[in-house]
């Protein structure tokens, strides 16, 4: 799962950047006030991916995914993006933990099997 989240928020890390660039454009917001929010943002989606396996990490990151779609009231396509960020991420926790499911079965059938000697 870890892997799964973790490259959903790197991903999210460019995706936060290349709109701080389209917010640039904007004349309601001051160019300051926009490489301060993303440089956060892009510094929390780093955080992120090394508290995914500690306790409350997916939620901080649910929160996150919130925090993204709330981005288009100043980046209108990141309504888009955060709604599409936040299936990712739904998918990589989901999918996440079938696959460490399966591989913790696969590890305990492995360790109960005698292992076959080459030649014997």
């Amino acid at each position: 799962m870890r892997t799964l989240c973790a490259s959903t928020l790197i991903s999210e890390f460019f995706v936060i950047g290349f709109a701080g660039l389209v917010a640039m454009k904007s004349d309601d917001v001051s160019v300051g006030v926009v490489w301060t929010v993303c440089g956060i943002a892009m510094l929390l989606s780093l955080l992120l991916c090394g508290m995914i396996t500690r306790p409350g990490g997916i939620q901080l990151g649910w929160a996150f995914q919130i925090a993204l779609v709330a981005g288009g009231f100043v980046v209108p396509v990141m309504f888009f993006l955060g709604v599409l960020f936040g299936a990712l991420w739904w998918a990589s926790i989901h999918y996440g933990r079938k696959i460490d499911e399966a591989k913790a079965r696969w590890a305990a059938q492995s360790a109960t099997q005698p292992s076959a000697e080459p030649g014997t």
